[in-house]
């Protein structure tokens, strides 16, 4: 019975981390895809707004 103790938890882990996949793949895209896209492009958009504002350099630029 030793091995059915050492095998459970990593079949359990397995088990979740298969359903946290399946999860995160079924929520990609669908009807909130275009809400989704539109907000992360005005944060980026707000972002760079305000960098230029600041007058501060690109990133990985000096």
């Amino acid at each position: 019975m030793d091995y059915v103790s050492a095998l459970l938890p990593p079949v359990v882990m397995a088990a979740f981390f298969i359903g946290l996949v399946v999860t995160i793949v079924k929520s990609q895209g669908g009807p909130n895809k275009a809400k989704e896209d539109a907000a992360v492009d005005a944060a980026l958009a707000r972002a760079e707004a305000a960098r230029q504002a600041d007058g501060t350099a690109e990133p990985g630029r000096a």
